[in-house]
């Protein structure tokens, strides 16, 4: 069975951090069309501080994962910071007694913080948020598993769906948050949430299929 060590993959969230400093002015840019504008500039000082406090730590995965919840969490203003942060540590508390990560163990986690989000938030699918990235990825990686395929098709199969979520957005109207106030004016604009959430998804799943034995 295909596994990674939780104890050696804690700079997956590091990468994590990377890829979403670099996008900071193209996630404002996107929020800007339709939100605030600041969904960038929140998430890179978030993530940016969470990496901060882990370079040099050698920290598991599920210790990274709960620093970035935490960070985000507790010291990231906006509506992104609480949702991100109560699904990265319900991440971290799915994995954090778990030495080796297998598919089942992987999809736990992905459904716990899919739980975390929906606990905090009211969004649904087809209402214009990072829901509409998170869902389609964590079915399309059950869906995989369940087919048969190994974990690391599986994870593939996650980021491609992923990918797909986040584009659907652009035909979407939102339903929640500030961009709802525009209703058909939110047409034909990705959301800044789900676009996060699939560069966040994509480096959790390419961190663990490079890490996989």
């Amino acid at each position: 069975m295909q596994t990674f060590d939780n104890a050696s993959s804690g700079a997956i969230v590091l990468a994590m951090a990377d890829r979403i400093v670099e996008n900071r002015a193209y996630l404002s840019e996107i929020d800007g069309k339709i939100g605030d504008g600041d969904h960038g500039v929140n998430m890179a000082k978030g993530f940016g501080m969470a990496a901060d406090r882990l370079k040099g730590k050698d920290a598991s995965l599920a210790e990274s994962l709960d620093t970035l919840g935490t960070v985000l969490m507790t010291e990231i203003g906006g509506s992104m910071g609480p949702l991100y942060g109560v699904m990265f540590t319900e991440f971290a508390e799915t994995i954090e007694t778990v030495d080796k990560i297998d598919a089942p163990t992987f999809s736990k986690m992905l459904h716990a913080g899919l739980s975390g989000i929906q606990s905090i938030g009211s969004a649904k699918v087809g209402d214009k948020t990072l829901l509409d990235t998170f869902v389609p990825a964590t079915e399309a990686f059950d869906k995989a598993t369940e087919e048969g395929k190994s974990f690391a098709e599986a994870l593939v199969a996650l980021v491609s769906a992923a990918e797909a979520g986040r584009d659907s957005t652009i035909d979407l109207v939102a339903k929640i948050g500030r961009a709802s106030r525009l209703g058909e004016r939110s047409l034909g604009v990705l959301d800044a949430g789900a676009t996060s959430c699939a560069i966040i998804l994509k480096e959790l799943a390419d961190g663990a299929r490079a890490n996989i034995a």
